[in-house]
């Protein structure tokens, strides 16, 4: 099923499953008293306060969304780049083709390959990944009841040869939106009907509003009982996260809410080449991006003011 891992998916298990994922051992931790939990967590994390996260939507053997979240253990903070499917990357043999598209990395170079793409583009060193499939998406969404979105237009589409066939019809305006319904809305760009519309920024303004869905969801998700969503989730995921890691990001995520979250865009524009449309970054703008996420001295200092 083509293009239905998006944003809130990745995004939603990364503050869920991967850092709320030992909030059970945590509860147990904390009943033995405080100072033997400061240990525990003290022995489990060492001296790393930041952990960058490569987050991964499958479609089949394609990377379908792409992200880097980077979290503050200190601050509480987080910081998740979308990297548009189309960014346009240097790789052997090919010139201006789709194989230079970055979300064909993944399927030639495996996760290794991809890290090392990322690296490259954004000075980010990726420390671990989670991935997640179609059958995650629906349990995802379920788990958490649905997630309310603004739909900003009249969204219409079909493709009789998807498999299944794929006929999205959501009407305009704020509501509570779950399933299947859910992933046509994060699928959707363009419209082949005349009479409605799509994003005006094609695969951009669809990343906008699967950011706003994925805030939505996050904060949603953590009002609820996360155990049952990560319970739900769980076995859909592919991660390298060991226990005690996830333990560790659960102990630091205590006291996080979904205001803690930063959402970007890697910086760029779309450029035509060869006839395919590419979106080329920009590396000064990505520069500056990264030095503001990783500027925990400002950071904390924001935190503070709002304690």
């Amino acid at each position: 099923m083509k293009h239905f891992f998006k944003v809130f998916f990745t995004s939603l298990l990364c503050f869920t499953l991967v850092i709320a994922g030992g909030l059970f051992l945590y509860s147990e931790v904390m009943q033995k008293g405080s100072a033997e939990a400061t240990d525990i967590f003290n022995m489990i994390t060492g001296n790393n306060k930041r952990i960058n996260v490569l987050l991964l939507g499958l479609e089949h053997e394609r990377s379908d969304t792409i992200m880097v979240a980077s979290y503050n253990t200190k601050t509480k903070t987080a910081d998740i780049i979308s990297i548009p499917r189309d960014t346009y990357v240097d790789r052997d043999g090919f010139v201006n083709s789709a194989n230079n598209k970055i979300n064909s990395v993944y399927t030639a170079e495996g996760l290794e390959g991809l890290k090392e793409v990322i690296r490259k583009m954004t000075g980010i060193t990726v420390d671990k990944y989670v991935t997640i499939d179609y059958d995650g998406v629906r349990a995802a969404v379920d788990a958490v009841g649905g997630v309310e979105v603004d739909v900003p237009f009249h969204m219409r589409y079909t493709d009789p040869y998807s498999d299944p066939p794929l006929d999205i019809d959501i009407a305009e305006g704020r509501q509570i939106i779950k399933g299947d319904q859910a992933m046509e809305f994060l699928r959707f760009r363009k419209t082949n009907y005349r009479g409605y519309t799509g994003y005006a920024e094609g695969d951009l303004g669809r990343i906008e509003a699967q950011q706003q869905f994925v805030k939505s969801a996050i904060k949603k998700a953590l009002s609820l009982k996360l155990p049952k969503v990560i319970s739900e989730v769980y076995p859909y995921i592919d991660t390298d996260f060991s226990l005690s890691e996830s333990t560790s990001a659960a102990l630091s995520s205590v006291g996080m809410s979904s205001e803690d979250i930063n959402f970007h865009v890697l910086p760029g524009t779309t450029q035509t080449k060869n006839n395919l449309s590419f979106f080329i970054s920009n590396y000064d703008e990505t520069k500056a991006l990264v030095d503001s996420i990783y500027d925990d001295t400002k950071k904390t200092e924001e935190k503070a003011q709002e304690n």
